[in-house]
C-alpha cells in the first residue's frame, strides 16, 4: 500500500476523517520536526527555492490554516496546488511525517471552501465514466490533425481495437480510464505475453477508473464510489494484474483483501522461464517514475525481465525529479510541468536512446509531447522482443 494510505472500504470512516477536520490535520502536521531534510528531494522547490513550495512549507501553511492563524487566499491555495504528490519528501522523512494525509486533507478542506475549476470538474467526471472518455478521446484522434498545436495537450491517442479476454479467467487486467484508449496497445502486449506464459486474462467490463485523480483532488466521496464499483467487478477473480503505476496503489486499497494486486511486470517476472526474446536493437532509456519507485518490487521484477533480452543495450535515466505529469498538474500547471520536465529530456537526449520505456501513463504522454523518441510502456517492449 502507498505510505500514508488507507484501505479504500475505510478511507472515509478513517483516512480521510483525521484530517478533514483543523484538530487531526493539525496533530498530523505536528509530526513535522522542520529539519528541512525533505526541501532537497521536493522537485518543487528545487525548481522555485521558495520555503512555501517545499513539504515543510506546505505543513506549516496547512498547519496555520487549520489553527486559523492565516486566512485562506489564492497565494496560499497556489503554493499548495503546486504540490505534485509524488512523497519524494515522505520516503526520507526521519520523522515519518504522513505527508499523504496531510497534502490529501487540506485539498479536501480547499475543496470545501472554492470553487472547484469547470476544467477539473470535467476531468474527474470523464475519468469516472471511462466509456464517455474514450470515446471523447476517440474523437480527439479524428480531430488531432486539425486542431492548433497549442491545444494539443495530450499526445494523439492510438485506433481502438477490441481484445481477446477469458471471461471465467482468474486472473483479470485493470483498464482504468484514460488507459482504456491510450493503453489498448500495451494490454494487447500484456495478453501476448501472458499467452507464451500459459495465462489467460480477463477484462471485467464494469470496471472504472481507480479514483487517485479523485482522492488527491480532495474528493474521496467520489473515490470511495469508484472503489465500490471495482471491488464489485473484480470480486470474482483471485488475481488483478495493473499496467499503470500511478493506478496500482488505489486499486490495491480498493478492492476486497481476497483478491490479489500484482503489478504485471512482477508477474511476468515471476514466470519469466516461459518467457523468450529476441536479440534487441538500438539504444533504450530506462524512466522510474516516482509511483514506481515507491515500490521496489516492481522496480527490481522490470530490471529482470529487461537483463532476460539478449544484447539489450540499455541506460537507466538518472533520477531528475518528478517529470511534471503528476496526474493532471500538467494540465492544469502546463508550464510548471514543462520545466520540470526539461532535466529529464536533457539526459534523455544526451543517452543517445531512440526508444524510452516508462511505467506510467501520465509520464509517457507528458514526456511523448516534447521528445522525437519512441516512447512505449515496458510491456510493449517486452512484446516486441517476444519469440
Amino acid at each position: 500500500m502507498r505510505p500514508g494510505r488507507l484501505k479504500s472500504g475505510r478511507l472515509l470512516a478513517l483516512g480521510m476523517a483525521s484530517v478533514t477536520d483543523p484538530a487531526g490535520l493539525i496533530t498530523l502536521a505536528d509530526q513535522c520536526v522542520k529539519c528541512g531534510l525533505c526541501l532537497p528531494h521536493c522537485p518543487t522547490y528545487r525548481l522555485d527555492s521558495h520555503e512555501a513550495e517545499s513539504p515543510r512549507g506546505r505543513i506549516a501553511l496547512a498547519a496555520a490554516l487549520a489553527a486559523g492563524e492565516i486566512p485562506a487566499s489564492p497565494e496560499v491555495d497556489r503554493h499548495l496546488d503546486h504540490c505534485l504528490g509524488c512523497l519524494r519528501c515522505q520516503q526520507v522523512c526521519p520523522a515519518g511525517v504522513d505527508y499523504a494525509g496531510i497534502i490529501d486533507g487540506v485539498r479536501h478542506q480547499q475543496r470545501q471552501r472554492r470553487a472547484t475549476t469547470p476544467g477539473i470538474r470535467a476531468i474527474e467526471a470523464l475519468c469516472a465514466r471511462p466509456a464517455a472518455l474514450d470515446l471523447a478521446l476517440g474523437l480527439y484522434r479524428t480531430a488531432f490533425r486539425a486542431i492548433p498545436g497549442r491545444f494539443r495537450r495530450l499526445p494523439r491517442p492510438p485506433a481502438a481495437r477490441s481484445l481477446p479476454a477469458a471471461d471465467d479467467a482468474e486472473t483479470a487486467v485493470f483498464v482504468g480510464c484514460v488507459a482504456k484508449r491510450y493503453e489498448n496497445p500495451t494490454r494487447a502486449a500484456l495478453i501476448a505475453l501472458c499467452q507464451a506464459a500459459g495465462v489467460k486474462l480477463a477484462m471485467p467490463r464494469t470496471q472504472t477508473c481507480c479514483g487517485a485523480l479523485h482522492h488527491h483532488g480532495g474528493n474521496p466521496e467520489a473515490a470511495e464510489a469508484l472503489a465500490q464499483r471495482n471491488r464489485q467487478a473484480f470480486d470474482p477473480h483471485a488475481t488483478v494484474l495493473t499496467l499503470a503505476s500511478g493506478c496500482h496503489a488505489a486499486l490495491a486499497d480498493a478492492l476486497a483483501p481476497g483478491v490479489r494486486v500484482v503489478d504485471a511486470l512482477r508477474f511476468l517476472a515471476d514466470r519469466l522461464d516461459h518467457l523468450r526474446f529476441a536479440p534487441a536493437t538500438g539504444r533504450v532509456a530506462l524512466h522510474l517514475p516516482c509511483t514506481q519507485r515507491l515500490s521496489p518490487d516492481s522496480v527490481a521484477a522490470l530490471r529482470s525481465l529487461l537483463l532476460a533480452v539478449p544484447d539489450l543495450d540499455l541506460i537507466e535515466l538518472p533520477d531528475t525529479g518528478c517529470c511534471g505529469a503528476a496526474g493532471s498538474h500538467m494540465l492544469s500547471f502546463a508550464d510548471r510541468a514543462a520545466s520540470l520536465r526539461a532535466p529529464l529530456l536533457d539526459t534523455l537526449h544526451k543517452s543517445g536512446a531512440d526508444t524510452l520505456i516508462s511505467a506510467n501513463i501520465g509520464c509517457r504522454m507528458h514526456l511523448d509531447q516534447a521528445t522525437g523518441v519512441t516512447v512505449m510502456h515496458p510491456i510493449d517492449f517486452l512484446a516486441q522482443q517476444l519469440t
